[in-house]
């Protein structure tokens, strides 16, 4: 709109149409201007009354009404107002552009009542292009759409909430060439017609509309369909064999259903198939070969089925694919791969294919990306075979070997959890992500890791590495993540760590570190994650961890840290991020640290009902197929032992000071921290009585305060803790009658013993002044007949913060109950609001053009 000046022709502007003859403007695009603000009614675009053509899609206005103003164009015929920023009802008076043949008022915050809609059907007569994706229509009756123009060409009303029976004649409009309800999960969409349905359609889409059932075989009578979605539905039986008649298809989607049995041979009449999505279904048995046929394919995904057998040699031969998805199957063999293949990006990984990489695999010449991770593969890795790859995925197979990596393209390389022996492969320069976990490699770090000054992540953890870490790594300027835990490395912390100023997460755990603890670290103001655990470094608390204020995990513990933490008067907010405190097994000495308890805000609220449940680490580029995360993981100590690391939640908490010499009391003010999970204050040599404000804790689910000097009795209050599962009191000097009900009737003596003090079940120690007769059993217990005492123990829920927290109570489930079903347990299972979502949905759309 640069030539929009004052005193010049505004037909010369511009996006401006004028008539040749009246010089009238008729036209008027100015989509994609950058406008904002608001259209008020009084505004002098509705002056322009011979407009035909207005588009003002794609700009910004700032959550400004449509003005009933649209409706003074006359002899408007086209209007585009989509993805603008307008919000609120569409206004009655769009209803008197009786010449409109093409109306777009898609995007968020619009919405539609039942009596615009009648009159805008009614009407727009001459109405041919429709769209009214994203737009609010939950209130509309759907028997508006009987008086649909049946002059429609397209008509598109992805995601609009539309609810109840939709008219199967909206599927029988004479002229209608696209039509799309993808996303109204709430139509009820068995009425497709099942006989004579024989409209020119050649664009369905019908994807998320939650239609279940059989396939109808009067979808083979639309001959033109070029464009076929029937994604993420509840489709059941097999495929029709009918559909092999819609020989015009390109696009064919029946991913994310519930499909059974085998492919269809007829599928190979479809030859002029570009792109075919069967994935996240139940198909069976081989490919067919009938598949060779369709020799326009870019792109199959038949990823997460049941198919089986060798992957079929025809695959090699579609000189125009581009992209293959056979993930999480049950192949087998791999095929030989022919020369000249056009395969850019082939997805191998979860199969059960065995023996070694075949050599063939280097006649892609255009391979890009390759993942054969989760296999059975074996024998050595010869990186000739892989020349222009960017990204490579060989992880969990038992490959034994691997030679140099003489290529320079290659930016991601995934190696974990193989039989890999020897050193230190050398990088590509360009390397980004490299993982080399849980291996067999010895030897030291080369120091021509540091010439890769593209890395972002480096993990090379549960391997046999020795030596120094290389003072040369702080040269990596973009660098998010180390991760060298479960080595043997030796030495200092490099203080030149500092200048990586990216750095999200270092993870030096299990290693044989000394020294002094960096201060320079403090200069990593990115840092989330802090795993200096079970080494040998000697030196007081850092105070200049308190600077690091997106600080989530801290973990000291097992070195020889020592003196007083954090009862100085620092000002300021610190640690408000921090989910994971543990400094257990140190010399720490002096009070617990209040002022730091008193800013972790993290354990003071939750977020999990705003953004659902999320699991911490730093962003990376996977594949071609966009980001991902490197999770962060730890271990905790749980029953004495520590756990193997697993997954952080966002929602996971715990406190762990056990194994110093702190004394005191217990401060009032852990009772601030109501979303703590587990508390450990084990081994140390507190005193006092045991805080009544615990019970203010409702999340927490362990707690252990054995081997202190703590007196008085236990709190009647912390029955109220209803998701606590683990107890230990044990080694205290503790007096009075145990509480009973709800989870303290599950603890047993183990929980109590060494307080020659206490009294009561599950102790066989009577209170004397108890002269009444025992409890009944609690609800909790008469329901599931003592949940823990019967098997399902701590373990078990901690697995489900690693792998998200469902499976960790399947695991649970497995020792005890397959009859009995706790509520508080169902209610984890589904939210407490029993709703589902598609099935399946495992993988984000593709985006097509």
């Amino acid at each position: 709109m640069e030539n929009w000046k004052e005193g010049t022709d505004c037909c010369s502007w511009d996006g401006v149409t004028c008539d040749r003859v009246r010089g009238d403007v008729i036209g008027l695009d100015l989509s994609c201007s950058w406008l904002n603000g608001t259209i008020p009614y009084n505004s002098s675009l509705f002056l322009l009354t011979r407009l035909q053509l207005l588009n003002l899609a794609s700009n910004d206005f700032y959550s400004s009404p449509i003005s009933s103003g649209f409706g003074q164009f006359p002899r408007l015929r086209y209007l585009n107002l989509s993805n603008s920023y307008f919000f609120g009802q569409v206004p009655l008076e769009l209803s008197h552009l009786s010449q409109l043949a093409s109306l777009d008022l898609s995007g968020y915050s619009v919405s539609l009542q039942t009596s615009v809609v009648k009159r805008l059907f009614q009407n727009l007569t001459k109405l041919r292009e429709l769209h009214l994706d994203y737009v609010n229509m939950s209130s509309v009756s759907l028997t508006s759409f009987v008086n649909l123009s049946s002059s429609l060409t397209s008509l598109t009303l992805e995601y609009c909430e539309l609810r109840g029976r939709l008219p199967d004649t909206i599927f029988r409009l004479p002229n209608l060439l696209k039509l799309s309800l993808s996303g109204n999960s709430e139509l009820m969409m068995g009425l497709f017609p099942m006989v004579n349905w024989t409209n020119p359609l050649r664009y369905l889409d019908l994807s998320g509309c939650n239609v279940s059932g059989p396939v109808p075989a009067s979808l083979d009578n639309l001959t033109q369909l070029t464009v076929l979605d029937l994604s993420y539905n509840n489709f059941s039986g097999s495929i029709p064999a009918s559909l092999g008649n819609l020989t015009k298809v390109t696009q064919f989607y029946l991913n994310s259903n519930n499909f059974s049995g085998s492919i269809p041979a007829s599928l190979g009449n479809l030859t002029k198939l570009t792109e075919v999505d069967l994935s996240y279904n139940n198909f069976t048995g081989e490919i067919p070969s009938s598949l060779s046929n369709l020799k326009d394919l870019t792109f199959i995904d038949f990823s997460y089925n049941s198919f089986g057998g060798r992957i079929p040699d025809f695959l090699t031969n579609l000189t125009k694919l581009t992209t293959v998805y056979l993930s999480s199957n049950y192949f087998s063999q791999i095929c030989e791969f022919q020369p000249g293949n056009s395969l850019e990006s082939l997805f191998l990984d979860n199969n059960r294919l065995y023996g070694s990489i075949p050599k063939s695999i280097s006649n892609l010449v255009n391979l890009i990306e390759l993942d054969i991770s989760s296999n059975n593969l074996s024998g050595i890795v010869k990186f000739e075979l892989f020349q222009n790859l960017i990204s490579l995925n060989l992880s969990y197979n038992f490959l034994s070997s691997i030679e140099q990596l003489p290529w320079e393209n290659l930016m991601y390389l995934d190696l974990r959890a193989n039989l890999l022996q020897g050193q230190l492969p050398i990088l590509p320069s360009l390397v980004e992500e490299f993982f080399i976990s849980n291996n067999r490699l010895t030897g030291e770090i080369p120091s021509t890791i540091c010439n890769v000054s593209t890395l972002k992540i480096l993990d090379i953890s549960n391997n046999n590495l020795s030596g120094m870490i290389p003072r040369c790594l702080g040269n990596l300027s973009y660098v998010s993540v180390i991760d060298i835990r479960m080595n043997s490395f030796q030495g200092t912390i490099p203080e030149t760590l500092a200048k990586c100023t990216e750095l999200k997460g270092i993870v030096f755990n299990g290693n044989q570190l000394e020294g002094l603890l960096p201060p320079s670290l403090v200069n990593c103001t990115k840092l989330e994650v802090l795993d200096l655990g079970n080494n040998n470094i000697n030196d007081s608390f850092p105070y200049w961890l308190e600077a690091l204020l997106e600080l989530h995990i801290l973990v000291l513990r097992s070195n020889r840290f020592h003196g007083p933490i954090g009862n100085h008067k620092t000002r300021g907010t610190f640690f408000s991020k921090l989910q994971i405190l543990d400094l257990s097994h140190n010399e720490f000495s002096g009070r617990l640290p209040v002022h730091y308890f008193g800013n972790m805000k993290a354990m003071m609220s939750n977020d999990e009902g705003k953004h659902g449940l999320q699991y911490l680490g730093a962003r990376y580029i996977l594949n071609m197929s966009g980001p991902t995360s490197y999770p962060y993981t730890v271990g905790v100590t749980v029953k004495g032992s520590e756990t193997q690391p697993f997954g952080i939640s966002t929602i996971f908490t715990t406190i762990d000071l056990s194994g110093n010499k702190f004394q005191g009391e217990i401060p009032e003010v852990l009772a601030r921290l109501k979303f703590l999970r587990l508390l450990n204050l084990s081994h140390n040599s507190l005193t006092g009585h045991i805080p009544l404000s615990l019970a203010n804790l409702s999340a927490l689910e362990s707690i252990d305060l054995s081997s202190n000097k703590l007196t008085g009795e236990i709190p009647t209050q912390l029955t109220s803790l209803t998701f606590l599962a683990k107890l230990n009191l044990s080694q205290n000097q503790l007096i009075g009658p145990i509480p009973q009900g709800k989870q303290f009737d599950t603890f047993e003596n183990d929980s109590y013993y060494g307080n020659l003090g206490l009294c009561g079940l599950p102790l066989s120690i009577k209170c004397r002044t108890d002269a009444s007769p025992l409890p009944s059993p609690s609800i909790f217990q008469e329901d599931n007949d003592s949940m823990f005492a019967s098997g399902f123990g701590w373990k078990a829920v901690l697995m489900g913060y690693g792998c998200g927290f469902v499976f960790g109570l399947a695991v649970g489930y497995v020792f005890w109950f397959k009859t009995e079903k706790p509520q508080w347990l169902v209610r984890f299972f589904d939210g407490g609001n029993g709703k589902t979502g598609w099935p399946n949905n495992q993988r984000p759309r593709r985006r097509r053009s």
